[in-house]
């Protein structure tokens, strides 16, 4: 008995001594705010104050500082994410969580971010370098000379960045070039849904394949071609393989699920529909001050920490130097405010969505297949695939070589496994990807550079002149009153003669398919807000008889019009008018197929419950009610029996999650089309899916529907990479709260139906909400999901949680009431 009592003792002894432990760890790796910190490099002592929004103001006396500082702030915050972003763009994730993560580092090389990265570095203003050049400085200096303990994602993967940033070579000025093109990538996914139109022609013909991707309403097809005709002749499916199913975690190993979800990341690159965001602006007669107000939601995948930081940065000019007075949110990685304001000028941004990515079917010389056609008149001449080597490390495993082939388009993505490898015959083909952003002369840099010291509207629309990629829709707003968009970005020019437009894979060997030049920054969309307001949600952004072809997958309008609805309602707008437009959670779309719902005929015991769970129901999806989700059920299992049953389940399922189908459904209901519900018409297959669909929330949420709500189904989740796919440490690292919305409603909630753990959740949302006040800019507001800090451990990773959740907000002020903390970083 002593002998237990004795172990007991010990057992409680070690218990609290790894308790201090934890305490102990978990205040060093809190970051200093308040004192003196000593950094190598800095020309002179710069200041970070904190204000009581936790906005972190720079004040230098030179902008080198300024953007170094800026570098320091973001290590200090956010080392985990820029650990993990670097790993992503360099392709080096594998070194990390062994092969599991080989798809995305694949991927990555094949595309050559990184090379491309370095090429465009070489080709920006010597202003631009020495502003990506400072923020690297300032990223390493963290690093090497950190008293702060790292975070627990360092810790659990045994990484120390200390003897690369003490080399210099940790984070280096092509890193904030290379994450700038993984934003444009993630942006400007078009390739995917060429990937999807050739997938539905295995088994769909061309008018099918429309009706399956209907175009914008009131267009026609931008393919002329018979896509059908056109790949079954020239043999490009690959006769012996499916397109491949989802990814399901297997139950073993919770680390190798990280891979499973990297796998799934890699492949959904470039695939995935309604990217989306909303921006408007009035002008002042639309206020009751008399000066414009402007409003921003930039909706982006939900992450923890957020994609954002809120950051100042103030400078004066120095030598060839411009300063800058800004404030706004900042992409961790790079040295600018990418949204927000100057003293007088407000912006946001909303994603164009131009097609700037064309695949090509590049054919492969039967007696060489190291080359690939090219035109060459009436005949046949080949080129040599240009190739290179990529050598991956894998942790436990030797390292991997491979081959990377590229053309005259751009590099081929068919040699990477997955879906595009799977779809076509390889024998024959190879699918290169020719992308705007991979352009070596890619200066969006500069922009950035340039915008964060506008003093007028005109001035933005010039600085924005080299905005290349992603083409993005900017409002804009300055203190003398005027408001103007501006569609910023490069997009290519077809030929008359392209019939495919590059809505689908093309012929690489045949020049009319080449791209023939630039749209001029001039004939860009713009509006000069001579109608008192200008609203943008991804919807299409010129006339009908605008002359040029920029895409034909734009989002359906529903959040556009919502938008000009409520604009219309209220006659002189303020701040709080603004604010309850960005929480309205009222779905145009819901209303157009709701009839058919409540016009649906079913025999389960639980429908006359649903049925009434819906009287009054307006399409209004709020969290607290369960008619959202009853709604959502419904069209989920109607898509899955319609859709995947014409298209097969092993390639509905490819296509699924990420793309919705919705339009095509709205077709479908509305036409009654036969040919897609099957005997007994589309009445008959929306009672099946009622019943498939009740079933599935009784095991969700039980039998008792007055009890069911859609925000228990729906809950925003960020989540964290790479633990929210270890289920013990989920809960830790990502952040969660129950949200309304869907992905049609201006507080979007967009969900990922391939997620078998929680289909309904809210993935993709309001990655910040910003309003601008131009007659005092002081009163601007802001809000994102989680917090400032990327540190788990830290009350300051997702304190504004709650707010954004409420759609509330916190002050955005250069001139704030008073500072919580002051760091003073001295060379």
């Amino acid at each position: 008995m002593k002998a237990i009592r004795r172990l007991g003792y010990l057992l409680v002894a070690l218990l609290l001594v790894g308790g201090v432990a934890l305490v102990v760890y978990g205040q060093r790796s809190l970051i200093q705010t308040d004192g003196e910190l000593q950094i190598q490099g800095l020309i002179k002592p710069v200041r970070v104050q904190r204000d009581a929004s936790d906005i972190a103001h720079i004040f230098a006396s030179d902008p080198r500082d300024a953007w170094m500082a800026m570098g320091y702030v973001h290590a200090q915050e956010r080392g985990w994410q820029l650990e993990f972003n670097r790993r992503i763009m360099r392709g080096t994730l594998s070194e990390v969580f062994g092969e599991a993560t080989l798809p995305t580092d694949r991927i990555l090389r094949a595309l050559g971010i990184h090379r491309v990265a370095a090429a465009q570095l070489e080709h920006v203003s010597a202003e631009a370098r020495a502003a990506a050049t400072a923020y690297s400085q300032g990223v390493n200096a963290f690093f090497a000379n950190r008293s702060q303990a790292l975070s627990p994602e360092f810790q659990v993967f045994g990484i120390d960045p200390r003897a690369e940033a003490e080399a210099g070579t940790y984070w280096e000025p092509v890193d904030s070039m290379a994450w700038s093109l993984m934003m444009a990538l993630d942006l400007g996914g078009n390739w995917g849904n060429e990937v999807a139109r050739l997938t539905a022609l295995q088994v769909l013909d061309t008018e099918g394949l429309w009706q399956l991707f209907p175009p914008y309403p009131g267009e026609a097809p931008a393919a002329t071609a018979d896509l059908a005709k056109l790949y079954k002749t020239l043999g490009v499916f690959n006769p012996s393989t499916q397109p491949t199913a989802a990814v399901k975690p297997s139950s073993g190993d919770q680390l190798a699920s990280i891979g499973v979800a990297m796998q799934r990341w890699a492949q959904d690159l470039g695939n995935v529909e309604g990217k989306g965001s909303n921006n408007w602006v009035v002008d002042g007669t639309r206020t009751v001050s008399g000066k414009p107000l402007l409003a921003n939601d930039p909706h982006l995948g939900l992450s923890a920490p957020a994609i954002w930081y809120f950051a100042r940065l103030q400078a004066p000019d120095v030598g060839d130097l411009k300063g800058m007075d800004v404030i706004g949110a900042t992409l961790p990685g790079t040295p600018f405010v990418v949204l927000g304001r100057t003293p007088e000028v407000a912006w946001g941004f909303t994603n164009t969505g131009p097609d700037v990515q064309d695949l090509f079917l590049e054919q492969i010389n039967p007696d060489n297949p190291g080359q690939y056609r090219i035109p060459a008149g009436l005949g046949e001449a080949w080129a040599d695939f240009d190739t290179r080597t990529e050598t991956i490390r894998i942790k436990g495993l030797p390292d991997e070589q491979f081959i990377v082939r590229s053309t005259r388009h751009g590099p081929v993505i068919s040699d990477v496994p997955g879906p595009t490898q799977d779809l076509i015959d390889t024998k024959r083909y190879a699918l290169a990807l020719h992308w705007t952003a991979l352009n070596a002369d890619n200066n969006s840099i500069q922009a950035t550079l340039e915008s964060n010291r506008v003093r007028s509207v005109e001035e933005l629309i010039h600085a924005l002149r080299n905005f290349e990629a992603p083409m993005q829709n900017v409002v804009m707003a300055d203190i003398s009153g005027r408001i103007a968009f501006k569609a910023v970005g490069k997009v290519p020019l077809r030929s008359p003669a392209n019939d495919i437009r590059g809505v689908a894979p093309m012929p690489g060997w045949e020049s009319r398919y080449d791209w023939q030049g630039w749209l001029p920054y001039a004939d860009t969309p713009q509006d000069d807000g001579s109608e008192g307001w200008i609203a943008t949600a991804n919807q299409r952004i010129h006339a009908v008889d605008y002359p040029y072809f920029l895409t034909q997958d734009w989002a359906p309008p529903y959040r556009r019009n919502r938008i000009a609805g409520l604009l219309a309602q209220t006659p002189k707008h303020t701040l709080a008018s603004f604010a309850a437009i960005q929480g309205d959670q009222t779905s145009l779309a819901t209303q157009r197929l709701l009839p058919f719902l409540l016009r649906t005929q079913s025999s389960h015991p639980l429908a006359p419950a649903a049925l009434k769970a819906l009287e009054g129901f307006d399409g209004e999806m709020r969290q607290d009610i369960a008619a959202p989700l009853i709604y959502t059920a419904w069209i989920d299992e109607f898509t899955r029996g319609v859709i995947g049953g014409r298209l097969g389940q092993a390639r509905f399922e490819a296509l699924y999650g990420k793309r919705l189908f919705r339009n095509a459904v709205e077709d479908i209901l509305e036409r009654d089309d036969v040919a897609w519900c099957g005997n007994g018409g589309c009445a008959k297959a929306s009672g099946a899916a009622l019943d498939r669909a009740l079933d599935r929330l009784k095991d969700m949420q039980g039998d008792a529907v007055a009890g069911w709500r859609w925000g228990e189904a729906h809950p925003a989740i960020s989540i964290h990479r790479p633990f929210s796919n270890v289920e013990a440490l989920a809960p830790l690292f990502e952040v969660r709260t129950p949200t309304g919305g869907d992905p049609f409603t201006v507080n979007v909630g967009q969900y990922h139906l391939d997620k078998s753990d929680a289909p309904f959740a809210n993935r993709h949302a309001a990655s910040l909400r910003a309003l601008y006040d131009l007659d005092d800019p002081e009163k601007s507001v802001f809000i994102y999901q989680t917090g400032q800090d990327g540190n788990a451990l830290s009350p300051r990773y997702r304190d504004m949680r709650d707010e954004w959740a409420a759609v509330q907000y916190r002050a955005l002020q250069m001139r704030p009431a008073e500072w919580k903390h002051s760091l003073t970083l001295t060379p």
